[in-house]
């Protein structure tokens, strides 16, 4: 079942969602040649303990950190541990806050120093993908179009959408109904309503979309080691249109 959120809720919501932008800034101001990533976990710890917020990750379903760090061919749910970040790499962070009973969710990949031209590819592709699902969420819309606008803009740079992880509903749990596909076509699932909150995040890959779970239990690469990236949003759907809840 869809949950539609209030006026109000979604002002709570959004409280959540723009400590998620805030403390990811702070993150990605540390990201350097020779940083560790647990060093990034530490950042993001300390942004939740700053401003007295409940870090959405650690702990849900045994995860043991903060903040999932992905570097070049892992695609979600890396661990942050001794890994040193080297200049070329591109780092997704994943991020999410418990405030006031609500959550806020966000991610974003950033390049370490100079990347080559198809990682800088990917990261416009993917960016561009999380957008055009935005601008294609407006009430009476169906929940297929947001997939088929991120599929699009995905293939249309000729690189793929991982299809083992889709986006979801938000809003007093992390992950409620519905799910959302990052590929599919047109004009199919539940019709758009205001009050819908969505956490919108497509994941890519520069080669093939399969993936597999490394023996850790948590971290997702790509199969053929291509590199991958990962942008979200939460977002609420209004009568007057879109609201960017995570964005500063």
């Amino acid at each position: 079942m869809i949950l539609l959120k209030s006026a109000a809720e979604i002002a709570e919501m959004e409280k959540a969602s723009r400590i998620v932008a805030e403390i990811l800034a702070e993150v990605k101001t540390f990201i350097r040649p020779g940083v560790e990533t647990r060093e990034l976990d530490e950042v993001a710890e300390a942004g939740c303990r700053k401003r007295k917020v409940e870090p959405a990750f650690k702990g849900y379903r045994g995860y043991p950190a903060s903040l999932c760090i992905a570097v070049n061919e892992e695609v979600v749910h890396g661990i942050p541990g001794p890994r040193k970040l080297k200049a070329g790499d591109i780092v997704s962070l994943d991020f999410g806050v418990r405030y006031n009973g609500f959550y806020g969710d966000a991610a974003v990949t950033v390049p370490v120093e100079e990347i080559n031209p198809q990682a800088q590819l990917l990261l416009k592709a993917t960016e561009e993908s999380l957008y055009a699902a935005i601008d294609a969420m407006r009430v009476g819309a169906r929940l297929s179009d947001l997939s088929h606008a991120t599929q699009t803009a995905v293939e249309r740079y000729g690189f793929s959408v991982i299809r083992q992880f889709v986006g979801h509903g938000i809003g007093r749990s992390l992950h409620e109904d519905p799910q959302i596909p990052n590929f599919g076509p047109p004009g199919r699932g539940p019709v758009l309503k205001a009050g819908m909150t969505f956490a919108i995040e497509p994941m890519t890959s520069a080669g093939s979309w399969q993936v597999k779970i490394l023996p850790d239990g948590w971290t997702a690469v790509t199969q053929d080691g291509s590199l991958a990236a990962h942008f979200e949003h939460t977002v609420a759907l209004t009568d007057k249109g879109v609201l960017i809840l995570s964005r500063l």
